[in-house]
């Protein structure tokens, strides 16, 4: 039995139900949703025309982890996933720190999903209140995810497949109404139009890729299916290969093409910039059928977060950190309580649409990043102890898959997170976001070592 085998075992008894192309469509769902259309219009305000290159450097980031992601996960594919790496390769404490903290973020993250249904709602329905949305559409997908994975997988294909061909068609659009059609006002001209290509300077494009790391997150929810993979490793490696590059394809052409239609300081925060783009092309039904698009995306994204946030607190759970009633499965492999308690994130976001209906979603998003964000941080740290013991305690043995320019670029990933997570202190938006997520560090570590250290 390898030293890892111990915390695999323990996460056994959920079922191998989900396809290569399912694990594929479940990180697109995730990281395709309001950080694309609806958060890129903070992005643009940040960066203006430059949010180009802030998106190319959160894409940079993606890329290194999931490098590291994918050669651990396809030695360990396991439901509890970075955290579980963290627990074996640097300490129960890391281990117990990530996935709560991850747990949060997402949770909350999930919240602000479904605050967002309840915006873009009131593009047809503006007398209906948000929180009616938000209660409706909670309910549907706790449902779905209380089912089974597989209808899990299913669903989660399906929204993510009118996410993908909606973009493509917005990209083909686009690219007619920029270099065809060329109606007055629209070009790359607007790219510098407005005090230039960066209004705000680098500050403002680097504040930019905070928001572009927020868009991305969710790429590692295909480390977190693995556990549910009917063929782990090769799954884990085909769709590893595939959706960092469809990612970047999606968010990089489809908002160069965005802002050589709509000037970047008309990108509106009451509707999605891509609705936007619909009404200024003119298209008959075509800004009502991209918003429909866009409350597709959310609800993927929502779902696919709200599974990933169940199989954190089942690892929780299964490793002594949680209520052991949080790691039990029913006759379907479903992890029922773990499912209920990560369902907290929409309550918050009910009761924040009721108080503050216009700053929900903007406070939703400052609070939720940081644990998904030292998440990422830590995957990086992880990789470097993992690979040096994994070397040590298999000599001679090749990994099935190797993050390329070890240690460099391993090293590069982590500093590149840790200085995204400093910039928020520094900022106006996001400055909640360090000062809740630091002393929430603080609180775990205390509780882990008063409560759990000794068992």
């Amino acid at each position: 039995m390898s030293p890892f085998e111990s915390i695999a075992r323990r996460e056994r008894g959920l079922l191998q139900q989900l396809t290569a192309a399912q694990m594929t469509m479940i990180a697109i769902g995730g990281a395709i949703g309001t950080g694309l259309f609806m958060g890129s219009a903070f992005a643009i305000g940040f960066a203006g025309p430059s949010v180009l290159i802030s998106y190319a450097i959160g894409a940079l980031i993606g890329l290194l982890l999931m490098g590291c992601l994918a050669e651990m996960t396809v030695a360990h594919p396991t439901s509890g996933s970075f955290g579980a790496y963290a627990e074996h390769y640097l300490s129960p404490l890391a281990g117990f720190v990530v996935r709560y903290a991850y747990w949060a973020a997402v949770v909350l993250a999930v919240g602000m999903e479904v605050t967002a249904v309840g915006k873009y709602m009131k593009y047809w329905f503006p007398e209906v209140e948000q929180w009616v949305w938000v209660a409706l559409f909670s309910v549907i997908l706790a449902a779905v995810n209380a089912t089974s994975v597989k209808a899990f997988g299913q669903m989660e294909y399906v929204f993510s497949m009118v996410k993908v061909v909606a973009i493509v068609a917005f990209i083909l659009i686009g690219a007619y109404v920029v270099f065809g059609s060329r109606p007055e006002g629209v070009g790359f001209s607007n790219y510098t139009a407005d005090r230039g290509f960066f209004p705000n300077g680098w500050w403002g494009t680097w504040v930019g890729v905070i928001v572009a790391i927020f868009s991305y997150l969710s790429l590692e929810s295909i480390a977190i299916a693995a556990g549910e993979a009917q063929n782990p490793r090769q799954a884990v490696t085909s769709a590893f290969k595939t959706t960092v590059l469809r990612l970047v394809l999606f968010y990089l052409l489809s908002l160069a093409l965005m802002l050589a239609i709509v000037p970047w300081s008309h990108a509106s925060t009451d509707k999605s910039p891509f609705v936007k783009v619909m009404e200024i092309v003119g298209i008959p039904g075509a800004a009502s059928v991209l918003n429909f698009v866009v409350l597709v995306a959310s609800l993927s994204a929502m779902n696919a977060q709200l599974y990933v946030t169940s199989r954190m607190m089942f690892s929780l759970s299964r490793g002594g950190y949680a209520p052991a009633a949080l790691g039990k499965v029913n006759s379907r492999g479903v992890p029922m309580g773990a499912i209920a308690i990560s369902c907290l994130g929409m309550a918050v976001a009910m009761v924040l649409n009721v108080l503050k209906p216009e700053e929900s979603l903007t406070l939703m998003m400052s609070i939720s990043m940081f644990g998904a964000m030292f998440a990422w941080f830590m995957v990086f740290v992880t990789h470097l102890f993992f690979r040096r013991r994994w070397q040590r305690e298999h000599p001679g043995e090749r990994l099935q898959f190797r993050m390329w320019g070890f240690p460099v670029l391993t090293l590069l990933g982590a500093v590149l997170m840790l200085a995204v997570i400093i910039t928020t202190y520094f900022t106006d938006v996001f400055h909640m976001t360090t000062l809740i997520g630091v002393p929430m560090l603080l609180v775990m570590t205390a509780v882990y070592l008063i409560w759990y250290r000794k068992r």
